[in-house]
């Protein structure tokens, strides 16, 4: 069969057509698309931000629930199928992929966001405030996040691994929901949105990656920051991922994430045995301890009260919560998408809790042992991250605070280097995701040519609009435009349930079956 037929072209022109109706006008006429992007936004965020809550919490609940119950024993394969990597690697494959150079960012810098503006009405830079700053950084990157992360992941994979369906698609996830239009127009349209939410989501990684990256390069160098090495920057992460997005799954993908893992294990192994050990202990454990302790409260804290009387709106619900709910929810179906494919010859239970402890705990060590570095420095009066953030940059503070260390040329070197293949990972796996997307059939390996091509389209629009200033437009506006995945992640799990179902329909419940098989 040529190669062309095996590519879905509805979605795959699709794509592109809803990319350009986005990019385009934020292009041409930036002001008026700010503006309307910021409206739809605010409206959304406040009108539907309980939807988001609900939805985070509802997911979790749900994963948790399949992940143990006796769907948690089928394995995702034949009798026999044994994992296809090995779990550290597995592990790092799906962090690398989830997360990217964002964790490096908010990791370092998040807690000084909330030591200046507080949740629950705390008084900035209290000790109160102080004990929610890396407490909220690990609830946002925590188990909710990962179970948004995790949920695609379970039709999915049952799909293409049990069923032996051999396309990538969430559309085709939620055939016991759709029915026949999956393979019509609203089939399309659910890929599409999926797509989308994706390509604004790699602005969102490429606006954060690429100035800490070059405020790396100018602390060695002297060169200012600017657009001339950012381009450069974006070049060189874009040619190491487009290497590895063609050199497929199990070399270039699979190494990037093994060599991000070692890098990773490197930089906080020494930040916690040559920083302030007992601080950082101390204070992971406490921030641990506040998060099982609050963990419903700040689940569905809504400031209900902000509006009447003396209560100040603080807006912290829709400025952070919210908004990171509905940014998990943009790069859910590419990361589900991801994880499933990884999966194979696991069971749904090591799949779910996998994803979910070893994301979270990834988490957990950068937000608690590189945050709280940098809080522990300004509260010691050593260097003031606050205020190297607040008149120069947050980059400039992050890359201040590595500077602490002692041989900072090296671990300042090292940073730089792991944002850099933090930022190729989540684009090769992302070109691997769309270009599975956009075929019929995918086999082994998604066609070369279309990874190569998702590659390049996932750095072009965000290098031009990164040129405009555009790029936090095209991240809300990817937002805005991922809310009907909400209702899309809801269709996920009732399909998965119906195919369960439907497949292993009355004996389920007196045996446990491990291989699909032996239900027939």
């Amino acid at each position: 069969m040529n190669n062309k037929n095996f590519i879905d072209w509805p979605t795959f022109i699709g794509a592109l057509i809803i990319l350009l109706a986005v990019s385009l006008p934020l292009i041409i006429v930036p002001e008026f698309g700010e503006l309307a992007v910021s409206a739809a936004n605010e409206f959304i965020t406040y009108n539907f931000g309980v939807l988001y809550l609900l939805a985070g919490i509802g997911l979790f609940i749900f994963l948790v629930t399949i992940a143990f119950s006796q769907y948690g024993r089928i394995v995702l394969g034949n009798r026999g199928a044994k994992p296809e990597f090995n779990t550290i690697t597995w592990a790092a494959m799906l962090f690398a992929a989830g997360i990217g150079s964002s964790v490096l960012y908010w990791g370092t810098i998040e807690w000084a966001y909330y030591y200046q503006w507080p949740p629950f009405n705390a008084e900035p830079g209290s000790t109160e405030a102080i004990e929610w700053t890396v407490t909220y950084g690990i609830f946002h990157w925590g188990p909710i996040a990962w179970a948004i992360y995790c949920l695609p992941a379970l039709p999915i994979s049952y799909f293409f691994y049990v069923r032996k369906r051999p396309v990538l698609k969430v559309s085709e996830a939620c055939r016991p929901v759709l029915k026949k239009y999956s393979d019509g127009p609203v089939g399309t349209i659910v890929d599409i949105l999926f797509m989308f939410g994706l390509l604004g989501g790699a602005g969102t990684t490429m606006a954060l990656a690429t100035p800490l990256i070059g405020q790396g390069v100018s602390h060695f160098t002297g060169i200012e920051p600017g657009m001339v090495l950012y381009t450069i920057v974006v070049v060189i992460a874009t040619v190491i991922f487009a290497i590895s997005s063609y050199t497929g799954l199990k070399k270039g993908i699979k190494i990037l994430s093994n060599v991000n893992l070692v890098l990773s294990v490197v930089l906080l192994a020494f930040v916690f045995i040559v920083g302030p050990t007992m601080f950082l202990s101390r204070t992971m454990l406490n921030s641990i301890g506040l998060l099982i302790d609050n963990f419903f409260r700040m689940s569905m804290w809504t400031e209900p009260f902000s509006d009447l009387g003396p209560f100040e709106q603080t807006g912290f619900v829709e400025d952070w919560t919210i908004f990171y709910w509905a940014w998990w929810l943009v790069y859910a179906p590419f990361v589900g998408l991801f994880v499933a494919r990884i999966s194979k010859g696991r069971t749904l239970r090591e799949m779910v809790v996998g994803t979910l402890v070893y994301g979270t705990v990834g988490c957990l060590l950068f937000f608690g042992i590189l945050g709280n570095f940098g809080l522990y420095l300004e509260l010691s009066g050593q260097y003031s991250v606050i205020d190297t953030m607040n008149n120069v940059s947050p980059e400039a503070a992050i890359i201040g605070t590595i500077d602490q260390l002692p041989a900072s040329p090296i671990f300042v070197t090292i940073f730089v280097i792991l944002a850099l293949v933090f930022l190729a990972t989540t684009f090769d796996s992302g070109s691997y995701i769309l270009a599975s997307v956009t075929q019929k059939e995918v086999g082994d390996e998604p066609l070369r040519w279309n990874r190569m091509f998702w590659a390049i389209i996932l750095a072009a629009p965000s290098l031009i609009l990164m040129y405009l200033g555009g790029l936090e437009t095209l991240q809300t506006a990817s937002i805005v435009g991922g809310f009907p995945l909400i209702f899309i992640m809801i269709m996920l799990g009732v399909s998965f349930k119906r195919a369960i179902k439907q497949d292993m329909p009355k004996t389920f419940g007196t045996k446990y079956y491990i291989y699909p098989e032996d239900s027939e």
